[in-house]
């Protein structure tokens, strides 16, 4: 089993920073690609955010300048530091990571996309 436990969000008044986190935690062989999506209520999921293995980038446009997503190999961990925080910002933000595991059973390794349970971002003054 694997788990993608988030933390850090919170109520943060406009042009405030927070800064989440994401720990993977299970029978984990390696971890590539992980990455942060949002999704308002009424709206779609948005992706904003990845970050390759080898600490490459990228970023949504709307969150491009005022977010960065990092990485620590070693706690298996992602993170997404916000900062300028709009109106615009407020949702429910999600990681995921692709992940192989290994099947304690079997010894089989098998890969897939795993995601958290989500945190709420708010931002009012």
């Amino acid at each position: 089993q694997v788990q993608l436990v988030e933390s850090g969000g919170g109520l943060v008044q406009p042009g405030g920073s927070l800064r989440l986190s994401c720990a993977a935690s299970g029978s984990i062989a390696s971890i590539y690609d992980m990455g942060w999506y949002r999704q308002a209520p009424g709206k779609q999921r948005e992706w904003i955010a990845a970050i390759t293995s080898g600490g490459n980038t990228n970023y949504a446009d709307s969150v491009k300048g005022r977010f960065t997503i990092s990485r620590d190999n070693a706690k298996n961990t992602v993170y997404l530091q916000m900062n300028s925080l709009k109106p615009e910002d407020p949702a429910v933000y999600y990681c995921n990571a692709d992940i192989t595991m290994i099947a304690i059973a079997t010894a089989k390794v098998h890969r897939s996309t795993y995601w958290g349970q989500g945190t709420q971002v708010t931002v009012s003054s």
